[in-house]
């Protein structure tokens, strides 16, 4: 073995060169790199998993687990602007020695087992998380579920927030196909959590062949005047967490309790009731372990916090960052936008990977932009402005569009063409919102 990497940048570059695929699904190496180093969790596990929402749901967990005073670990994917996002402890980024130190130890126990980024990126919170004696883990789904990294370790309670169509090229190009992936987290005897109301048969199909107890949206719980029925669908649909603002407050039950009179979750946004009530359920199949009181509940939903997530940046003219890049994301922030408080024009800053539904992502957003601000995403799966502009003409999009090398040469362009009445939407990526935070420096913790 050569010299090892000294600092985190280094090592995030060597984990790069590492393997020659930056997806490669599949549990076995990772397996055996987890059993050399003798990961073994003496704490729970929640691993979440889902199309859209998964980060939501981890983030209220994490809020409303710290406020109840345990010692959380959460790990997430991908990071916005520092890796050490990824790894949190008691809320808190791992430090670059910590996430160092536990990439040296991987390295060393590997010997010439081939490990992806993400895989390494898993093991080493682990890592993190046991070293630190963590009372509970929440792990976030990289890709998928069944062949994903994070399924090395077994859940007490998994949750798939949603199912649709992303990521084709694994996970198969139907909703059931993709649903059978994503269930492959759930575990015999525990629960399994679903937290949409539209459930592919997949989910229900691999629960029961498994033995997970699962919980479905409307059905072992909801949320405000939704009537629960145990043995067959209610009909009804949830409300939508736009609705009954002016209240104030919400109503969550399950068939392990009741939650009344709960602020909104500081999360913006018309899906977050339904990822609300997931995190609910998660907690509530777990409450004998880690009990959580109202008065938490409560606390950890108004301090919750997760960037890039139809995130309103005060100012004029406001300025919305939403990582959406599928059309179930998408659909979300079409809904949320037409949702706010009417405006002059709607400039979109405007970039995205090229492996993701482009034509589906414009389609749902074109009728709330006006003015497209076109830019290319400098990395390997970018797409170029000029490929973006291409799809944008053949969705007969009516608005004025104009192309950019860059994101930040997008955002200029609209900050200095917007009036004050105006709204400023950055969205279709990671990278999108990545890009706009650090030019107007903005941070994630």
């Amino acid at each position: 073995m050569g010299k090892l990497p000294n600092t985190l940048a280094d090592w995030l570059t060597y984990l790069e060169s590492l393997y020659p695929k930056t997806i490669a699904l599949g549990l076995e190496r990772v397996a055996q790199v987890k059993q050399r180093l003798d990961l073994q969790p003496n704490f729970p596990v929640i691993v979440v998993g889902g199309t859209n929402g998964k980060g939501s749901v981890c983030a209220m967990l994490e809020s409303m687990l710290h406020a109840a005073g345990y010692r959380v670990g959460c790990y997430t994917s991908p990071h916005l602007l520092d890796y050490n996002e990824r790894v949190r402890i008691a809320k808190q980024q791992a430090s670059d020695a910590e996430l160092c130190a536990a990439f040296e130890k991987i390295e060393q126990a590997r010997g010439d087992i081939p490990l992806t980024y993400f895989e390494f990126g898993t093991l080493a919170a682990m890592q993190c998380f046991i070293e630190r004696k963590i009372d509970v883990a929440v792990l976030e789904v990289g890709l998928g579920g069944r062949l994903d990294a994070v399924n090395v370790f077994d859940s007490d309670c998994a949750v798939v927030t949603s199912v649709d169509i992303d990521h084709t090229d694994y996970l198969g190009d139907t909703r059931e196909q993709i649903a059978f992936e994503k269930a492959g987290i759930f575990r015999a005897g525990k629960v399994a959590v679903f937290g949409d109301q539209d459930m592919p048969v997949a989910i229900a199909t691999e629960a029961l062949r498994i033995g997970a107890h699962l919980w479905r949206l409307a059905r072992e719980f909801g949320f405000d005047g939704c009537s629960l029925t145990l043995s067959r669908p209610t009909g009804h649909p949830l409300p939508q967490a736009g609705e009954g603002k002016g209240r104030g407050q919400w109503n969550y039950r399950s068939i392990a309790g009741i939650r009344n009179a709960l602020p909104y979750p500081a999360l913006r946004g018309d899906y977050q009731l339904n990822n609300a009530s997931a995190a609910l359920a998660a907690l509530d199949a777990l409450k004998d372990r880690l009990p959580v009181n109202m008065e938490v509940v409560r606390r950890g939903l108004v301090e919750v916090a997760l960037p890039g997530r139809f995130q309103v940046v005060p100012g004029k003219p406001v300025l919305i960052l939403d990582v959406a890049h599928n059309p179930h994301a998408a659909r979300s922030l079409a809904h949320n936008l037409s949702s706010m408080q009417p405006c002059g024009k709607t400039f979109a800053v405007f970039a995205m990977l090229k492996d993701k539904d482009m034509a589906g992502v414009v389609r749902v957003l074109k009728s709330q932009v006006d003015v497209w601000l076109v830019a290319g995403i400098d990395a390997p799966r970018g797409a170029t402005a000029a490929e973006l502009a291409r799809v944008l003409n053949a969705e007969g999009v009516t608005g004025e569009v104009l192309t950019f090398a860059t994101v930040t040469d997008a955002l200029q362009h609209a900050c200095k063409e917007a009036a004050e009445n105006d709204r400023i939407a950055a969205f279709g990526s990671f990278y999108t919102v990545a890009e706009v935070m650090r030019v107007r420096g903005l941070r994630c913790a």
